[in-house]
């Protein structure tokens, strides 16, 4: 197999460093470090320096960096990149000790649209954020190990299941074994181990399940990268690199990319594309730079939002679930998305701006209609035209098995992504 191209792994470093948003803010934010993004708290009176550089993070779990521009944005607007650090998975309850039939598990729920029968006989291990005794702030962690399993039913005690087709009861068929035996305060023990204090220096804690499997590259010329939440993490890295490519040259606009928690289960929240997170910081930026509140509204008509989030690729094997006019190919380029009932924000004059941008980098553009007798899924893209009043466009590289707990995508499809953003930002 040829050697992996230095950008496809640096993305599944980004994903193997990132197995809940808490990780992925954390991770985007210290390698923004790197290239002189500096944090800025909401809490605190902004000063900007003229191409100043700064992230700002919600709640641990939702980012937005931004790069000034060489123009105010009331004049040159901004050019803004979204996408969603959170992926369906199981998440542990408050109480989430379980202890059945001399086997110690974890009482779960499910988070959004999780394929779930590729959660079962897969190696899992337990990630998230704990709040401890005498910290200001919430620690990360996560289990470095093989730590539980949602084991499936042998076949001889559902014969039937090959022809029936298997349905998973959520909550009395997903609780992962963790161990044997029984009694209470093994995950309070658990925890303080892993973080090094005493258990009943854990206070609360945001716990969610993942694979331990490592992202890796496969395909006869190592076409194809197989990897957990590349729905979302693959479109965050692209936006993250194109910030990173674009900044140093300073174009008039203002550029920013948001990272949003919570876009699998609607986007109504704090952290949310819902919420007023983006257009509060906006509003900042602009005052911060000597604009007035009507500054605000110029700034926001000049601008484009860019909501980029995977897409559906045509599957060889269910390739009759494609409207046949507009089936993306994976390796084929980043696909733009359109739907006349508003599932996605692209319209003519969006799409032709992000076209113009591909062109430039000399990259292939693809559209993606779902069929009209199926429903059509949504994005952060409608929310945030309604929120901002912004002209948007939705794209995302083309994928299969999405929202399974290991996803396909291609390599060339990410060079591809993160070459057009970086025109897009450039000004190309």
């Amino acid at each position: 197999m040829p050697e992996t191209p230095a950008l496809t792994r640096n993305l599944l470093d980004y994903i193997d460093a990132s197995p809940t948003p808490f990780h992925a803010v954390a991770e985007a934010r210290r390698r923004l470090s790197a290239h002189s993004f500096t944090p800025l708290d909401e809490r605190d009176a902004w000063v900007l320096e003229a191409g100043a550089r700064h992230t700002v993070v919600r709640h641990d779990s939702s980012l937005v960096a931004f790069a000034l521009g060489s123009q105010p944005p009331a004049e040159a607007g901004f050019l803004l990149i979204g996408a969603h650090t959170d992926s369906p998975n199981l998440r542990l309850k408050p109480r989430a000790e379980l202890n059945r039939h001399g086997c110690r598990q974890f009482a779960v729920e499910v988070y959004g649209g999780a394929l779930l029968h590729t959660w079962l006989d897969r190696d899992l291990s337990l990630a998230g954020r704990a709040f401890v005794a005498g910290a200001e702030e919430p620690r990360l962690l996560r289990v470095g190990r093989p730590l539980c399993r949602v084991p499936s039913l042998a076949i001889h005690l559902d014969r039937e299941v090959n022809d029936r087709g298997l349905v998973l009861h959520r909550q009395n068929h997903l609780p992962p074994l963790v161990g044997l035996g029984e009694g209470e305060g093994w995950l309070q023990g658990l925890l303080a181990a892993e973080l090094g204090v005493a258990p009943d220096a854990i206070l609360g804690w945001d716990l969610m399940l993942h694979d331990t499997v490592a992202p890796c590259v496969s395909g006869l010329d190592g076409e194809f990268i197989h990897a957990p939440r590349l729905d979302n993490l693959a479109s965050c890295h692209a936006a993250l690199e194109a910030l990173v490519a674009a900044a140093p040259a300073r174009p008039a606009p203002t550029l920013v990319v948001a990272l949003y928690d919570h876009e699998e289960v609607g986007s109504q929240s704090a952290e949310g594309a819902g919420s007023a997170f983006l257009w509060g910081l906006l509003e900042r930026l602009v005052r911060a730079t000597g604009g007035s509140a009507e500054d605000v509204h110029r700034a926001l008509a000049h601008s484009l939002f860019v909501s980029a989030d995977m897409a559906h690729g045509v599957h060889p094997n269910y390739a009759d679930l494609h409207e046949p006019q507009h089936a993306p190919k994976l390796g084929g380029g980043p696909v733009i998305k359109i739907n006349t009932n508003q599932r996605y924000a692209t319209n003519a004059a969006t799409a032709l701006r992000f076209e113009r941008a591909a062109r430039a980098a000399q990259v292939p553009v693809q559209r993606f209609v779902m069929r009209s007798d199926l429903p059509c899924g949504s994005t952060i893209g409608p929310i945030t035209a309604a929120r901002l009043g912004v002209a948007t466009v939705d794209v995302g590289n083309p994928m299969l098995s999405m929202h399974s707990i290991r996803e396909l995508a291609s390599s060339q499809d990410q060079a591809a992504m993160v070459a057009t953003l970086t025109a897009l930002f450039a000004g190309r």
